[in-house]
C-alpha cells in the first residue's frame, strides 16, 4: 500500500541523546545545551530548521535557529533556566522562499522570460502572507500588490526587486511557510538539575563523633558547633552517615568485631530498634528540635544537607516484625543477613526487592524520601544502589521529582561500570568513581577523558572522594602528608564536584594492615580528634576550596583538557570558559616520595595567546608569580610542600 503521509525532511543522528532517547540527557540551570543533526531532503531545496525546547508540561515551544554546516550538519543551541525535565525536538522544513530567491538568481539574465518564475514567487509570498499579523500583514500585502503591479505592467526587473529586496526578505524570514517540513518525534528530553549538583564540596561527617570528650556519644548540638569549621574550609554540602537509631542484636564491636564489649556503639547502617527505623533520630543524637536547629544552622551558613539512604534494617527494626515478607529467609525460617564475601554483615537484614509485597514496599522506601526531604534533606546518598532493582529507581527518583524536582540523588555504586551508568541514566545526578583508585597519570587521563568528553558527559557527574569511611587507598597510607595534598588537589581540580571524610584534612591514615580498611574505623566507635593536630592541612584544604570559587573554569565538569609534559609523574590539565577569560592550569606531582620536573607544553592556540606573547602565570595555592612565553616552560614540583600548582593564566 502506498503511505498517504510521510516526512519529506530526513532529520538523523541528533545529538546528544541518551541511548536512542530512552533516558534524559543531564543539565544544570544556566547551562547550554547544543544540538547537532544530519537534516536533508530530496533534490535540491533550500532547507532550514528550528530548535525547540520547553519544560515539561509548557504548551509553548521556545524557538531558536539552527544553521547549517558542512555535509548537511546543522547546528544550535539553547540555555535550560528552570529545573526540572524538559524536552526538546527539531523541526526542519523546505524553505520554498529561499528556494525560488536562489532560483530567480540563477535564471536573471538579460533576456530572459521570468513571468511564470514570478508568479511561482507571488504564490510562495502570499501564503505566508496569511501567516503574518498586524502591520507586517499590511506591509506584505503592499510589497505582493506592487509586485503584481509590476508584473502587469511588464516591468520584470522591479517585480523581482520587490520579491528579493531587504524587507520582503526580513517578512518572510519572520514567517515562513512550514508546511513541507517534519518535527522530529518523539521529543528527546533532559534532566534540569540545581547548580550545586554540578559544582560542590562535600565534607562526611559522624554526629556520633562530635564531641570533645573521648568515648562520650556526641549530638547534633556538638555538630552544630563543628559547622562554622566546616563552611570556613570551604564546603558547601554536609554529607551525614545513617543517624538513626542501631540495633542491638548482633552489634558490632569496634573494628567489625563479632564480640561487643559496654559502650561499643554499634554501625550506624545497622537501622532500628525499639525508638523507631529509618524516619526516627538515634536518641544519643538529641531530638527532633536539636535536628531542626541543625537543619536551620546549615541554612544560615549556606550548607546543603546530603543524608545516607540506606536500605539495610538490623534484627531490631520495626520492619521486621510488621513486614517480615520484606526479607530474604532461608529454609529453616531464619532471616538471611547481609554478605559481601568475604565480609559478613551479621548486624543487617537487606531488605527483598522480589517480595511478594512489592507496591508496599516501594511505597514504604519513596514513604523515607519524603519524610526527610520534609525535614530539609536536599542531598541523598544512597548506599549500595547497585544490589536494588533498577526499575525501582527510575519509579522512585521519578516519584521524588514530580514533587521536589530540587532534590539530588548521589549513587555510591562502586561496581560495574555498565551499572554505574545505568544508575546515572535513570536519575541519579551524582555517581561515586573509581578515581579512588586512580594514582599513574595515563589511568587519571584516560579515565578523566572517559567521563568528561564521551557519551558519559551527556549524564554522568562523577563525585570525586579523595577517601571515604570505608577505603583508605594505599596511595594515603604510604604517602604520607604529600599526598593527601596531591590528591585533594586532583580530586577538587580533574571534576567539579569532589568530597572528603572527615579526618582527611589531619591526615589520617593509620590502616588495618594488607586492607584498605581505617584501624579503629569510626564505622564502629566513636572518635574524638584534635583540629588543630601537627601536620594538618586544613589550610591547604581551604585555599583549594577558595580557589574553587575563585575561578568560574573550575566549576564547570566537562572542560579538562591535559597537556603533555616529559615526565611520566607530572600530570598537567587546564580547565577554561568557553569565552577563555578563566583560564587554569593545574601541574601535579603524583609522587609523594621525589622531586621531578619537566618541560610542559602550552597549547597557546587554544588559550588565544601569541607564540610571541608574554603571559603571566600565577601559581594560586603558593602565591608565586612567573613570567611565561612560548610554547614551552619549565616546571618543577618538590615534596613535602609543594605538591602541586594551581596556576592561573593573566595575560599583560
Amino acid at each position: 500500500m502506498v503511505p498517504q503521509e510521510y516526512p519529506r525532511l530526513i532529520i538523523e543522528a541528533v545529538e546528544p541523546q541518551v541511548d536512542g532517547g530512552r533516558f534524559p540527557i543531564k543539565r544544570v540551570v544556566g547551562e547550554k545545551v547544543t544540538v547537532s543533526a544530519d537534516i536533508y531532503k530530496e533534490g535540491h531545496d533550500k532547507l532550514a530548521a528550528v530548535l525547540k525546547a520547553r519544560p515539561v508540561g509548557d504548551r509553548q515551544w521556545r524557538e531558536s535557529p539552527m544553521t547549517q554546516g558542512d555535509n548537511d550538519r546543522w547546528f544550535g543551541e539553547f540555555m535550560v533556566d528552570a529545573i526540572g525535565r524538559w524536552e526538546y525536538t527539531i523541526e526542519a522544513y523546505a524553505e520554498r522562499y529561499l528556494s525560488w530567491v536562489d532560483e530567480i538568481g540563477k535564471k536573471s539574465v538579460p533576456g530572459a522570460d521570468l513571468r511564470s518564475e514570478l508568479l511561482e514567487g507571488l504564490a510562495v509570498l502570499k501564503k505566508s502572507a496569511t501567516l503574518a499579523e498586524g502591520e507586517d500583514r499590511d506591509r506584505m500585502a503592499s510589497i505582493i500588490n506592487a509586485i503584481e503591479t509590476a508584473l502587469a505592467a511588464g516591468e520584470q526587473r522591479g517585480a523581482i526587486d520587490l520579491g528579493i529586496g531587504k524587507v520582503m526578505n526580513t517578512m518572510m524570514a519572520t514567517y515562513p511557510d512550514r508546511s513541507e517540513g517534519y518535527q522530529l518525534a518523539p521529543a528527546l528530553t533532559i534532566m534540569v538539575n540545581r547548580p550545586i549538583t554540578r559544582f560542590a564540596a562535600w565534607y562526611e561527617f559522624f554526629p556520633r563523633s562530635q564531641g570533645a570528650v573521648p568515648y562520650r556519644h556526641g549530638t547534633l548540638q556538638d555538630s552544630i558547633r563543628r559547622l562554622p569549621a566546616i563552611k570556613a574550609m570551604g564546603f558547601n554540602v554536609v554529607y551525614l552517615p545513617p543517624i538513626h537509631p542501631i540495633g542491638h542484636r548482633f552489634r558490632k564491636g569496634k573494628n567489625n568485631s563479632l564480640v561487643t564489649v559496654p559502650g561499643d556503639v554499634g554501625s550506624p547502617w545497622a537501622i532500628g530498634n525499639k525508638h523507631g527505623g529509618h524516619m526516627a533520630l538515634e536518641p544519643q543524637l538529641g531530638t527532633w528540635d536539636d535536628w531542626d536547629q541543625f537543619v536551620a544552622t546549615c541554612r544560615q551558613l549556606e550548607i546543603e544537607i546530603a543524608l545516607d539512604y540506606v536500605m539495610n534494617c538490623s534484627p531490631d527494626h520495626p520492619y521486621v516484625a510488621e513486614h517480615p515478607e520484606w526479607f530474604f529467609h532461608r529454609p529453616d525460617g531464619s532471616i538471611k543477613y547481609a554478605e559481601n564475601p568475604p565480609k559478613k554483615y551479621q548486624d543487617v537484614y537487606p531488605l527483598n526487592f522480589g517480595t511478594s509485597d512489592r507496591a508496599g514496599l516501594w511505597q514504604e522506601m519513596l514513604r523515607i524520601f519524603l519524610f526527610w526531604i520534609d525535614k530539609g534533606v536536599t542531598t541523598f546518598r544512597v548506599d549500595n544502589p547497585h544490589t536494588k532493582p533498577v526499575p525501582f529507581w527510575e519509579w522512585v527518583i521519578g516519584e521524588v521529582h514530580r514533587k521536589h524536582p530540587e532534590v539530588i540523588f548521589l549513587a555510591e555504586a562502586f561496581t560495574k561500570p555498565k551499572m554505574m551508568r545505568l544508575l546515572a541514566k535513570v536519575g541519579f545526578a551524582q555517581s561515586y568513581t573509581y578515581f579512588t583508585w586512580r594514582n599513574h597519570k595515563h589511568d587519571l587521563s584516560d579515565y578523566v577523558g572517559e567521563l568528561t568528553c564521551g557519551e558519559m558527559k551527556e549524564y554522568f557527574t562523577g563525585n570525586f572522594f579523595a577517601n571515604t569511611p570505608d577505603i583508605l587507598p594505599p596511595i594515603l597510607q604510604f604517602g604520607g602528608r604529600p599526598a593527601f595534598i596531591m590528591r585533594a588537589v586532583l580530586a577538587a581540580t580533574l571534576s567539579s564536584v569532589y568530597g572528603i571524610y572527615s579526618g582527611y584534612e589531619l591526615c589520617e591514615n593509620e590502616a588495618i594492615p594488607g586492607k584498605e580498611e581505617y584501624l579503629d574505623s569510626e564505622k564502629y566507635e566513636i572518635r574524638v580528634r584534635d583540629w588543630n593536630v601537627p601536620g594538618n592541612i586544613v589550610d591547604v584544604i581551604t585555599r583549594i576550596n577558595a580557589i574553587r570559587q575563585e575561578c568560574p573554569a573550575l566549576h564547570s565538569y566537562n572542560n579538562v583538557v591535559f597537556l603533555a609534559t616529559d615526565d611520566p609523574n607530572i600530570l598537567a590539565y587546564a580547565k577554561m570558559t568557553e569565552d577563555r577569560s578563566d583560564i587554569v592550569i593545574c601541574v601535579v606531582n603524583l609522587d609523594p616520595f621525589h622531586k621531578h620536573w619537566s618541560l610542559l607544553h602550552i597549547p597557546l592556540d587554544t588559550f588565544g595567546i601569541g607564540h610571541d606573547e608574554q603571559y603571566q602565570a600565577h601559581d594560586l595555592l603558593s602565591d608565586e608569580r612567573y613570567r611565561w612565553s612560548g610554547p614551552s616552560v619549565y616546571v618543577e614540583l618538590t615534596p613535602p610542600d609543594k605538591m602541586a600548582h594551581i596556576i592561573k593564566v593573566r595575560r599583560w
